[in-house]
């Protein structure tokens, strides 16, 4: 489930993984079946705010290569392992990727994703106790009206209190900010258009009350059923 980003692009097109991401030879986090979703990571032991857990790591590609490869699994298309980090590119965890590839999203989370210089590393937002599941919020981003089939091709199930009941990001978060943090590559569709910033803003309350009214109409009122197939691909 994936997150676009507006940075300068870089000189050369890299085509190698990114960078390793720091030793967890202490055990700190680990992957496991997720109550939330298919897999999940959770912590092995207890967690500071602001610690660095893991790297997003990969091979980074070409949106055009990316766009090739899709999708990572035909009969779940919405779902991928990318994570834009500019213009230009996209990090495919789905080669060279590790267990951060496995974190869940939720509404309400306790880790964030911090680009810094085309690297995305997963961070804590608060203190996590360990035996707790690791989640940042993917804010996926899509350049189209909120509609009923789009909300339910999109759907949340991390059961918040505040859950939205979508993994989209609220269109009226993204005016006037760089698209960064939190953020993973947005599943192309199979028109194979790419994630980009929805120039039509509504308000914040006007928003609101319309997805609120979609969600209560297709049944995603913010406390949706699990699936019947769990699944990652």
């Amino acid at each position: 489930m994936s997150k676009t980003q507006v940075l300068a692009p870089s000189s050369a097109a890299p085509t190698t993984p990114s960078a390793s991401p720091p030793s967890d030879n202490g055990r700190r986090i680990q992957t496991r079946v997720s109550p939330v979703h298919g897999k999940g990571v959770f912590a092995v032991q207890d967690l500071a705010e602001g610690e660095t857990l893991i790297e997003y790591v990969g091979e980074v590609v070409t949106w055009k290569e990316a766009l090739r490869r899709h999708p990572h699994d035909p009969q779940d298309p919405n779902h991928t392992f990318y994570f834009h980090i500019d213009k230009k590119h996209v990090i495919d965890a789905k080669v060279g990727g590790n267990s951060s590839r496995w974190i869940n999203h939720s509404c309400k989370p306790n880790c964030e994703a911090d680009e810094q210089k085309g690297r995305v590393f997963i961070k804590a937002l608060r203190n996590i106790a360990a035996g707790d599941e690791l989640f940042y919020d993917y804010g996926l981003i899509i350049d189209a009206p909120y509609t009923k089939k789009l909300l339910a091709e999109y759907p949340c199930w991390c059961g918040a209190k505040n859950c939205r009941g979508t993994l989209l990001a609220p269109k009226d978060d993204r005016a006037g900010k760089k698209i960064t943090k939190s953020q993973k590559a947005e599943k192309p569709g199979k028109d194979k258009k790419v994630a980009k910033a929805d120039k039509s803003i509504k308000p914040k309350k006007e928003f609101k009350k319309e997805l609120k009214k979609i969600l209560k109409k297709s049944g995603l009122d913010g406390k949706p059923a699990k699936p019947a197939k769990s699944k990652k691909a």
